[in-house]
């Protein structure tokens, strides 16, 4: 396990260009949960990540739903179409972009969205007032601290969150107590390397992948600078940017499996291309016909990688039995 790259370097001096000093020093701070509520607070960095690019949501689509133009929350409604009043709960939903989707597309739902960030179910909440959105409720409070009872969800979604959470296996089985049964667990998430900690093997194919897209659309975002190599993040950087990133997900898959029953289980990848198109998104977002040819060719890599290799990224349903 590496302490610290030169990733890190430049990733802090990335940050102080697009976030500011004071995003920075908000990580020097003795408290791990204040830590990352900077981090979920901060404002979005437009281009910078490759869920910005359209093809890139087009490819998950395909992926997950068997149709680039259908979203998983479309396709998870249409599974559970028919189904009375059902009860729903989001664990770490954030802003609830996904959430209000859902409570669009079925009004009948209940629907719970629960995060830690007053300030981000906030948005929500305005959003979903303008909207005139009713059937969705916020509660700002810490999931652990949260008095979940027994028996009574029919869905729980975690979408990009569960791996944040730590002790995995002692997680899962309380929310397992949550659900009525025959409820689900939804998850939409990233389960591979703890830490981010990519095997060396791993971080050659990404720099393979890299080398697939020509110099002048690996300009990085908002400086003069080129991404020629990718490092990978040290374990310092980890835990201060964020103590609860990927603190467990290479547990969740494996713990999962274990307390539910599979129904369904898609990989979407994102082992190259996420730390690929990391802070050079943005060249993507608008496309003509040599972006469009290589992006066609770093989706044809990762799709070789995957032959042999487990998603980072996974969207499964899980039936509790």
């Amino acid at each position: 396990m590496r302490i610290i790259t030169p990733e890190d370097i430049r990733d802090v001096y990335l940050k102080i260009g697009q976030r500011g000093h004071r995003f920075i020093l908000n990580k020097f701070s003795f408290h791990g949960k204040h830590r990352t509520k900077s981090s979920f607070n901060a404002s979005s960095i437009d281009g910078s990540n490759w869920w910005n690019i359209p093809l890139v949501k087009e490819r998950w689509n395909y992926l997950i739903t068997g149709d680039k133009n259908s979203d998983y929350e479309t396709y998870v409604s249409d599974k559970f179409n028919g189904r009375k009043a059902i009860r729903f709960l989001s664990v770490g939903s954030g802003v609830c972009s996904h959430e209000l989707k859902f409570a669009k597309l079925n009004p009948g739902w209940n629907i719970t969205c629960i995060d830690f960030s007053e300030k981000l179910l906030q948005k929500a909440s305005k959003i979903a007032r303008e909207q005139e959105i009713t059937n969705i409720d916020f509660v700002a409070e810490d999931i652990y601290e949260y008095n979940l009872p027994d028996k009574y969800y029919d869905i729980i979604l975690f979408h990009s969150s569960l791996h944040h959470f730590k002790n995995i296996d002692g997680f899962i089985k309380r929310l397992h107590k949550s659900l009525r049964e025959s409820g689900c667990l939804i998850l939409n998430e990233f389960v591979g390397s703890n830490r981010l900690q990519y095997p060396k093997w791993q971080r050659k194919e990404i720099n393979q992948c890299l080398s697939l897209i020509d110099k002048p659309y690996r300009k990085l975002y908002k400086t003069n600078l080129y991404k020629n190599r990718y490092y990978g993040s040290g374990i310092l950087r980890m835990i201060l940017a964020d103590p609860s990133e990927c603190i467990e997900s290479e547990q969740i898959l494996p713990v999962v499996r274990k307390n539910f029953k599979v129904v369904e289980e898609k990989g979407y990848g994102g082992n190259l291309l996420m730390p690929v198109l990391k802070d050079i998104s943005h060249h993507f977002i608008d496309l003509n016909n040599r972006k469009r040819k290589t992006m066609e060719r770093i989706f044809e890599y990762e799709d070789d990688f995957l032959v042999n290799n487990q998603s980072d990224f996974v969207f499964g349903i899980y039936e509790k039995v």
